[in-house]
C-alpha cells in the first residue's frame, strides 16, 4: 500500500503561480510512474501530466503545456507541479496518483494504483 499526500493548493488571483507537491510512502517511489490529475464539479476527472520513474519522460494535457511543469526528487519521495499563468479555467481539486507498472496510457486514469486525497485549486478572475 502506497500513501500519497497532496500539499500547496489555495487560492490565486490569475495570472499567479502555485506549486503543488505530492509526498509518497514506502522504498518504491523510484519505480513509479507519476501523475497528476484535476477534477472540477460536475466534470470528469482529468489528466494534467505524468513523469517517468526516473524523471526522463513527462507529458501533458494540450491545456496546461507551457504552463505546467511536473517534476520528481526520488531521495524525498515526492513529485511537484509547478502551476504558472494559472486561469480561472485551471480551477479544480487536483490529485496526484502512483503507477506501480507500465502501461503506455499514462494519461488515462486507469492506469494508476494509487490516489492521494487532492488539494484544491481555486483561480479568481
Amino acid at each position: 500500500q502506497v500513501q500519497l499526500v497532496e500539499s500547496g493548493g489555495g487560492l490565486v488571483q490569475a495570472g499567479g503561480s502555485l506549486r503543488l507537491s505530492c509526498a509518497a510512502s514506502g522504498r518504491t517511489f523510484s519505480l513509479y510512474a507519476m501523475g497528476w490529475f484535476r477534477q472540477a464539479p460536475g466534470k470528469e476527472r482529468d489528466f494534467v501530466g505524468w513523469i517517468s520513474p526516473t524523471g526522463g519522460v513527462k507529458g501533458y494535457a494540450d491545456s496546461v503545456k507551457g504552463r505546467f511543469t511536473i517534476s520528481r526528487d526520488n531521495a524525498k519521495n515526492t513529485v511537484d507541479l509547478q502551476m504558472n499563468s494559472l486561469k480561472p479555467a485551471d480551477t479544480a481539486v487536483y490529485y496526484c496518483a502512483a503507477a506501480p507498472t507500465y502501461t503506455g496510457t499514462y494519461r488515462l486514469p486507469r492506469a494508476y494504483t494509487y490516489w492521494g486525497q487532492g488539494t484544491q485549486v481555486t483561480v479568481s478572475s
